[in-house]
């Protein structure tokens, strides 16, 4: 579950949290007195926050399957079979 979350969920929030955050503070510390019209959440950059979003989740799922794994002869694939009237499931052997 640890794992979904940093590698799907957290990178499309992350961005869109960032700006939601900076929008929140701005209008908390905005100066009412002064010519400055008061921040507010637009369409553009919430798009483009969870556009960077989407590309940090497929960065970061890229990466996960370049550098992790086993190299590809490093075993043998059992396929499911039939022993002692029980169906074994398919199974992979380290060498």
């Amino acid at each position: 579950m640890f794992r979904i979350f940093i590698t799907y969920i957290l990178p499309l929030v992350l961005p869109t949290l960032i700006y939601v955050l900076w929008v929140w503070n701005a209008r908390r510390t905005h100066d009412f007195e002064g010519e400055d019209p008061l921040p507010e959440l637009r369409r553009g950059p919430l798009f483009w926050s969870l556009s960077s979003g989407l590309l940090m989740m497929i960065a970061g799922l890229i990466t996960i399957a370049l550098m992790s794994g086993d190299p590809p002869d490093s075993g043998t694939y059992q396929s499911p079979r039939l022993e002692g009237g029980k169906i074994l499931p398919p199974s992979y052997k380290k060498n």
